[in-house]
């Protein structure tokens, strides 16, 4: 059994004041739910004293991003050093990075590999662009990203990461994909990928999230799907009710 998975990605959102604030509002509510590991994803500012206010909860902190390099003359970047100061977790390929800041299926592989020398728990990002969809390119847009993103990893690596399927066209858009379409990518496309790369009892390990427009209406609809392991959620992971009751919807 693979064990359910809910991370808040806050994206470029949220003062320390205002994340603690956020976090001390919801901490009691994601406490409850124990049968489910929750993460939460706060920009790089709030790290350190999110970090803190969650010791001793068994609730995860992870980054938005990192750079893969130790060190360096790379201004603006943060290593992987310095998020392991913080984190269990990082977020990485997600599709905002790719298309706004170019990076590459080459350029995750590359974070991959950083992450996981550092003991951290990548949150892998794959998915289609609307128009990529549209013409059908779907199996092979996303084979490609989780076949070159996790490029020479080990099967012994390859069981502790976590992949999340995120439609782009689904991002934001208030327009989430089915439950069922959603099942269906990681059943027919990302499963087997993840078999073709390692072998059928690694894949099975996988825990494949789903993101995009994830709500406390239509989560349940995602996680009663046999292949979907939990929710990369964005928006709505910035309202306390609301992922408190994903990851309630996550637990049933």
């Amino acid at each position: 059994m693979r064990t359910p998975l809910i991370a808040g990605n806050w994206k470029m959102n949220k003062t320390v004041e205002q994340a603690r604030a956020l976090v001390a509002e919801m901490l009691p509510g994601l406490q409850a739910v124990p049968s489910v590991e929750r993460v939460l994803c706060p920009p790089f500012t709030a790290l350190m004293p999110i970090s803190a206010m969650l010791v001793g909860t068994e609730i995860g902190l992870g980054a938005q991003n990192m750079h893969w390099e130790a060190q360096g003359a790379f201004t603006g970047e943060i290593s992987p050093g310095m998020v392991k100061e913080f984190c269990q977790y990082v977020i990485l390929g997600h599709s905002e990075r790719r298309t706004y800041f170019g990076e590459t299926d080459q350029t995750v592989n590359k974070k991959v590999h950083a992450a996981l020398a550092n003991q951290l728990i990548p949150i892998v990002c794959v998915g289609e662009t609307l128009e990529e969809n549209e013409a059908g390119r779907t199996a092979e847009v996303v084979a490609r990203q989780v076949c070159d993103g996790l490029k020479d990893v080990s099967k012994d690596q390859a069981a502790k990461l976590v992949i999340a399927y995120e439609p782009v066209w689904a991002i934001g858009t208030g327009r989430a994909a089915s439950g069922e379409v959603a099942n269906r990518v990681l059943a027919e496309i990302i499963r087997p990928a993840l078999a073709g790369l390692f072998d059928t009892p690694t894949a099975q390990k996988i825990r494949i999230l789903y993101g995009g427009s994830v709500t406390a209406a239509n989560a349940q609809e995602f996680f009663g799907q046999p292949e979907i392991d939990g929710a990369l959620v964005g928006g709505a992971s910035l309202k306390p009710a609301e992922f408190v009751n994903i990851a309630i919807a996550a637990a049933k």
